[in-house]
């Protein structure tokens, strides 16, 4: 397999994919010519912000199938265009967490002390002490808005700092913002009563200029922001405004919402805002670890098809991968079982997981079990990120449904297609072993390994039907490997999975269906 880098890594992220014998293309700052050239043949594509990862350069990238980016940030990669191409994209969110934590705290001690004015001024020539007095941080309240991963960190530092810290995050509860030493309050709270706010939250409609004119009103006279998350959280004319009326003391960003500010961008011209250019994230240990986490996320989808940090696939990480692949890889042969059992007319898909499935994500199912279903209709194209957009390109609904109620296994996937013809329903269940077994077709209860080639045949249930089916495999020298009966008295009919070693010709399925016993006998591949 191949590899394209074409942006500037460190030489311990090259030596990950060259120890595992991946042929290593590397054309950091190439052309965009050179890049269409390079990535006809690759199988990934690693990059940082430099590489401009559009529509076209997608087209030509035949084989394709992960992009990896060194970073948090994807906007030079067209996200869209790669779904459209089944391209999995990953990034690496938390490699820079730690990074990104301290910054914060640096920006908030720079500026309770006025560092960097005062190194400007001492470098000037200006030994002016009386100019620079700050503030002690130890018992002051700090505020942080959002305790994702490096808003946590930030406030286990600040802690250990003797701050009192505020928590603002509706999206987690109290008792884990107690255990981190921190109060769960509200909005209002945090800006009222904060000395130090920081922001740590992600850009959308919900927080787009959370700090207004309204908001500063209201923040606790000579109360200090700190912004190392995203440009546009704050409104810059409304917190130049605060400044200049001394609502609030100071300032200190790392983020605007236009990058690199204009020069008549107001907070620039006040001394006590301190700016730094994007760069919570720049620290030599920060650039090795992301680019070590990709390399090995990049090779571990490549050798393992392990799924981990994607924006367009659920990720699975490693170790609840290992919990989860039986029920995946059931999913998908339940998906690929119903698509060759019903191979047109599907209408609705009706997905129930139940039991202790139902306790897991079951996002990565859902989509294993599709790609399991339209591999049989669409071919090799299709991939676990495709699958859902060619079942809704194709107009089938698909229906999710999770209960406890499981018909005595432990857990239960159940896939019912309904089609032009009728429905047809088929469950499996993952036992304590890590083995998984086909245990409904219909409303039949029987046990069946999904592997390898599998006849399913209905039949009534008369004397002879099974020797019947015995002779004509061995007529055709066809091994039986596994055959799993179950039959209704009430109506005569029954179901029969017979597994058999190697494939039947299309004469052996014909000699089946001539017997008058026999209603329906199809192959199945799995």
């Amino acid at each position: 397999m191949k590899i394209l880098v074409s942006d500037k890594l460190s030489a311990e992220c090259l030596r990950i994919f060259e120890g595992e014998g991946l042929e290593l293309i590397y054309l950091p700052g190439a052309s965009p010519q050179e890049l269409s050239a390079a990535i006809v043949d690759v199988d990934a594509l690693v990059v940082r912000a430099g590489t401009h990862v559009d529509e076209a350069l997608l087209d030509v990238a035949n084989r394709l199938r992960v992009i990896g980016r060194a970073g948090i940030g994807i906007e030079n990669i067209d996200l869209a265009a790669a779904n459209r191409k089944g391209v999995v994209v990953m990034n690496t969110p938390f490699g820079s967490a730690t990074t990104s934590a301290e910054h914060t705290l640096a920006m908030l001690m720079a500026m309770a002390r006025c560092i960097p004015q005062a190194s400007n001024a001492v470098h000037s020539g200006r030994w002016q002490k009386e100019s620079f007095v700050g503030v002690e941080i130890t018992g002051k309240v700090l505020g942080v808005i959002g305790a994702g991963k490096i808003g946590r960190l930030v406030v286990e530092r600040a802690v250990g700092l003797k701050m009192r810290v505020l928590v603002h995050d509706p999206y987690l509860g109290s008792d884990v913002v107690r255990q981190l030493g921190a109060e769960q309050v509200g909005f209002q709270e945090v800006i009222e009563q904060s000395d130090f706010i920081t922001l740590h939250v992600p850009l959308n409609s919900e927080t787009v200029n959370l700090l207004d004119e309204d908001a500063f009103s209201r923040v606790k006279p000579g109360c200090r922001i700190i912004n190392c998350a995203q440009g546009g959280l704050i409104e810059e004319t409304a917190l130049a405004g605060a400044i200049r009326d001394g609502r609030v003391a100071g300032a200190a960003l790392d983020v605007f919402a236009k990058e690199p500010p204009a020069q008549d961008n107001p907070l620039l011209s006040f001394e006590q805002v301190i700016c730094t250019p994007h760069i919570r994230t720049s620290s030599v240990d920060a650039q090795l670890n992301v680019s070590v986490q990709i390399a090995r996320q990049v090779v571990d989808f490549l050798q393992k098809g392990i799924v981990v940090n994607a924006l367009n696939v659920p990720s699975i990480s490693a170790e609840l991968l290992g919990e989860l692949k039986p029920f995946v890889t059931l999913a998908e042969k339940l998906g690929s079982f119903q698509a060759q059992l019903c191979p047109r007319g599907f209408r609705k898909l009706t997905i129930e997981y139940g039991g202790d499935v139902a306790d897991h994500p079951t996002a990565p199912l859902t989509m294993a079990l599709l790609k399991g279903l339209m591999a049989p209709v669409v071919g090799d194209t299709v991939n676990y990120i495709n699958a859902p957009h060619l079942v809704r390109e194709r107009g089938i609904k698909v229906v999710e449904v999770k209960s406890q109620s499981s018909e005595g296994f432990s857990n239960l996937i159940r896939l019912t297609v309904e089609t032009s013809e009728g429905e047809s329903s088929v469950a499996g269940a993952v036992f304590a072993n890590g083995d998984y077994r086909l245990v409904r077709v219909n409303d039949y209860p029987l046990e069946a390994v999904p592997e390898g080639y599998i006849l399913v045949l209905h039949n009534t249930d008369r004397p002879g039907v099974v020797a019947f089916i015995g002779q004509v495999l061995a007529e055709a020298q066809i091994n039986i490997a596994m055959m799993n009966l179950s039959r209704r008295k009430a109506d005569g009919q029954a179901v029969s999975l017979v597994t058999i070693d190697t494939p039947a010709p299309s004469a052996v399925l014909e000699k089946l269906r001539a017997n008058a016993n026999i209603t329906f006998a199809v192959q199945v591949a799995l």
